[in-house]
C-alpha cells in the first residue's frame, strides 16, 4: 500500500512539473538564436498523453490488487469452515474410537479376572501345555496388537476366545499325536516326508508344541545324530540324509522359539528349566570342538553346522556361557543364510555388526555385507552401490587368477565367463531385493549378461562333435493318409513315415514261394507233421520250372 501511495502521490505533482517545464522552454526561446521548429503545445499535449496512460494503468492496477484481496479473503473462509469441518469429524472419530477400546479393554479384563480366579495344575505327559493367565494366550496377544492392526478402531472384528486350551493344527493333524507321545524320530521322519509343504509345517509345529508334556525336551532329543557318532566330521553335502536331517533340526529350534517368544515369564521359566538349559549347555560344548574344522572359505556363508549351533544358543538361551568372540567368528560363515539378521538379534551382536560387515567385505563377500546393512540400517557407513561394484570388481580378478598356469586360454577364459556371469546375477538381485535402482541401474548388468551367455551359447556349439547323419534307407516307402488336416501340408500328397526297418524289396519276387523255398523254411514250433516221402528231386529243374516225369523204367 505504501508502494501505491507514492505512485499516486508522484503522479499528481506530475501537472506542476509541466510547469516548472513550461517556464524553462520559454526561457529557452527567449534566448535562442534560432526559431526552434518544437512548439510547446505539441509538448504539453505530449506530457498530458503520458499523464492519462499511466493514470488509467494505475486504475487498472488498482482493480486487480482488490479483486486479489476478494479472493484471498473468500479462500481463507473456505479453508476455515474446511478446518473446522475436519476437526469436528475427528473429534468423533476418536469419542467412537475411545468408545470401542473401553468395550474391548472390558471384555479382556473381564476375562482376565476369570483366568487368574482359575486353578492351575500341572500336565501330565501327552496333555496340552497348560496356561497360567491370559497374558500366555493368543487373547493377550490380541489385546496388544489392537491399536496397531485396527488403526481405523474395528475392534468388533476380533475374535476373542476366553478358552486358552483351545488350539488346532487344520493342515497336519497327525503333529499332535507326535508331539503329545513326545516322538522325535517320528517327527523328523514326518518332516522328511513333508518337506514339500514345509511353509505350513512352520506355522503348524508351533502350535503343535503345545501338546507336548515338555517341548524343549522334544526338541533336544531330536538333535540326536546331527552329528553321527561313528562319523561325527562327516561332510553334511555329500549324504542327502544326513544333509535333511540336519535342516529338520533348525527348522525344530526355529519353531520353538516362535513359541518361546508367545509365552509370558512364568510360562517361559517353566519350558526352559535349568535342567533343560543345562542338556543344551552340553550339546553346544560337544559340538562347539567340531565347528573348528570348518573352512570359512568352504562354507560360503551357508554352513548348516555354524547355523545349528548358533541356533541352539539363541533358541535355549545360554549364549552368556560362550564367548563373544567364538560367536562372532561363526557368523560369516552363516551370512548367506535367510536367519542371518534375525540370529545376530537373538544372540545379541547387534552392536557388533560394524565389524562382522568388515570382515565379509575384506573376504570378498560384499553381498552379503550389503545385506546386513540393509538389516541392522548401517547403509550410511557401508555405502551398498560401491559395495556391489568392488563385487564385480573383485570377482573378475579373482576369475583372471584362479587357474593355474599350465590351463590352457581357452579353459582360462571359461571360467572367467562363468564366473562373471554368476557374479553379475548376484548384483543384480541384491540391487532388485533392495530397490537401488535408481541408484545402481541393472540395464548395462543385464546387457553384459546377454553378451556373455551367447559366448557361452558359441562355444559350446562350437565344441560339440558333429552328429553322423542317419542313413537314408533304400526301396519304396510306404505312404499313409495325413488324417490330422496339416495346413502346411500344400502338395495334396501323404505324409512319408519311415519305417524303422523297411522291407526288403526283393522279397515279393514270385519264385520264392514255390515248393523248394518252402521245403528250405523251419517248420512251425509245437506241431506234427505227417507226410510220405517225396522223390529226391521231385518234378521241378534246378531252375523252378516244372516238367512232366516219364514213367519208370523196369529191366
Amino acid at each position: 500500500m505504501e508502494d501505491t501511495r507514492s505512485v499516486a502521490s508522484l503522479m499528481d505533482s506530475t501537472s506542476s512539473k509541466i510547469q516548472q517545464l513550461q517556464k524553462a522552454f520559454a526561457e529557452l526561446e527567449s534566448q535562442r538564436a534560432v526559431t526552434l521548429n518544437l512548439k510547446w503545445k505539441e509538448l504539453e499535449e505530449h506530457f498530458h498523453g503520458l499523464e492519462r496512460s499511466l493514470k488509467r494503468r494505475f486504475h487498472e492496477l488498482e482493480d486487480q490488487e482488490k479483486e486479489y484481496e476478494t479472493k484471498t479473503r473468500k479462500a481463507q473462509e473456505l479453508l476455515e469452515k474446511k478446518k473446522a469441518a475436519v476437526e469436528a469429524k475427528e473429534k468423533a472419530s476418536l469419542e467412537r474410537l475411545q468408545k470401542k477400546r473401553d468395550a474391548a479393554m472390558f471384555t479382556i479384563n473381564s476375562a482376565l479376572d476369570k483366568y487368574n480366579n482359575a486353578p492351575i495344575s500341572k500336565p501330565s505327559i501327552g496333555e496340552r501345555w497348560p496356561q497360567n493367565a491370559v497374558r500366555d494366550s493368543p487373547n493377550a496377544f490380541v489385546a496388544d496388537s489392537i491399536a496397531d492392526d485396527n488403526p481405523d478402531g474395528t475392534v468388533q472384528d476380533v475374535q476373542i476366545s476366553p478358552v486358552m486350551g483351545n488350539f488346532e493344527v487344520k493342515a497336519y493333524p497327525q503333529l499332535l499325536k507326535l508331539c503329545g507321545d513326545m516322538d522325535s524320530t517320528g517327527l523328523h521322519k514326518f518332516v522328511s516326508d513333508n518337506r514339500k509343504n514345509l511353509a505350513s509345517l512352520k506355522e503348524e509345529i508351533p502350535i503343535a508344541f503345545r501338546a507336548a508334556a515338555n517341548p524343549a525336551s522334544l526338541v533336544l532329543d531330536s538333535l540326536e545324530g546331527f552329528y553321527p557318532m561313528e562319523a561325527p566330521s562327516a561332510d553334511g553335502k555329500k549324504d542327502a540324509n544326513l544333509l535333511g536331517m540336519r535342516r529338520t533340526c533348525i527348522m525344530l529350534m526355529e519353531c520353538l522359539s516362535i513359541l518361546l517368544s508367545g509365552l509370558g515369564l512364568n510360562s517361559l521359566s517353566t519350558v526352559l528349566s535349568e535342567s533343560v538349559k543345562q542338556r543344551a549347555k552340553t550339546i553346544a560344548e560337544g559340538w562347539n570342538p567340531l565347528l573348528e574344522t570348518l573352512d570359512m572359505d568352504a562354507c560360503n556363508g551357508n554352513s548348516l553346522e555354524a547355523h545349528a549351533f548358533l541356533q541352539l544358543l539363541a533358541t535355549f538361551a545360554i549364549v552368556s556361557d560362550f564367548k563373544e568372540d567364538e560367536l562372532l567368528k561363526l557368523i560369516p560363515m552363516v551370512s548367506r543364510r535367510r536367519q542371518a539378521a534375525e540370529l545376530c538379534r537373538s544372540l545379541g551382536l547387534s552392536d557388533k555388526m560394524p565389524g562382522v560387515i568388515e570382515v565379509l567385505m575384506n573376504s570378498g563377500k560384499q553381498i552379503d555385507a550389503v545385506n546386513l546393512a540393509f538389516a541392522f540400517q548401517l547403509t550410511e557407513q557401508f555405502p551398498p552401490v560401491a559395495l556391489l561394484k568392488s563385487y564385480l570388481t573383485e570377482a573378475r580378478r579373482s576369475s583372471s587368477q584362479g587357474r593355474p598356469g599350465n590351463a590352457s586360454p581357452a579353459v582360462r577364459q571359461d571360467e572367467f565367463n562363468e564366473r562373471e556371469l554368476t557374479g553379475v546375477k548376484a548384483v543384480i538381485k541384491c540391487i532388485e531385493e533392495h530397490n537401488l535402482e535408481e541408484q545402481y541401474p541393472v540395464e548395462p548388468l543385464q546387457k553384459r549378461i546377454l553378451q556373455l551367455e551367447k559366448a557361452k551359447a558359441e562355444k559350446k556349439r562350437a565344441t560339440e562333435p558333429t552328429k553322423p547323419q542317419p542313413k537314408r534307407p533304400r526301396g519304396a516307402q510306404p505312404r499313409v493318409s495325413d488324417n490330422n488336416n496339416n495346413n502346411n501340408n500344400k502338395t495334396g500328397y501323404g505324409r512319408v513315415i519311415p519305417e524303422r526297418y523297411p522291407q526288403y524289396v526283393y522279397d515279393n519276387r514270385p519264385f520264392l514261394s514255390g515248393p523248394i523255398m518252402a521245403a528250405q523254411a523251419p517248420p512251425p514250433p509245437a506241431q506234427t507233421y505227417t507226410f510220405s516221402p517225396a522223390p529226391a528231386h521231385g518234378t521241378f529243374y534246378g531252375n523252378c520250372y516244372q516238367y512232366q516225369a516219364p514213367p519208370p523204367y523196369f529191366h
